[in-house]
């Protein structure tokens, strides 16, 4: 099971997130869209705290991917960046997951 959000953007697998569990996110949307040629998630938990950025992985859909460790206990906070400092962070709103 996979939470995707209502524009089908991004997907996280497993839904509901679990904490201390592995975390897959998908990621095809308008900064994979505009042909960037490298995108990172950028990531904290439980209102932006511990805030990281790792690179993702091109898949073979034209979108990416990464996979990171629910280290939280509430929620899982994220956005996207590509290599030219171009952030799509959802209209301002981010991303956010529950854990559980």
């Amino acid at each position: 099971m996979h939470e995707r959000f209502d524009d089908h953007r991004v997907a996280v697998e497993p839904a509901p997130v679990r904490s201390g569990g592995k975390v897959s996110i998908h990621y095809h949307g308008l900064l994979s869209n505009s042909g960037a040629d490298a995108i990172y998630l950028h990531y904290g938990y439980d209102g932006w705290r511990d805030p990281r950025t790792v690179p993702m992985q091109r898949t073979a859909d034209g979108g990416f991917s990464a996979e990171i460790s629910a280290t939280a206990d509430r929620e899982l906070n994220f956005c996207f960046k590509d290599s030219a400092n171009n952030w799509d962070n959802n209209s301002g709103w981010n991303w956010r997951c529950e854990i559980v």
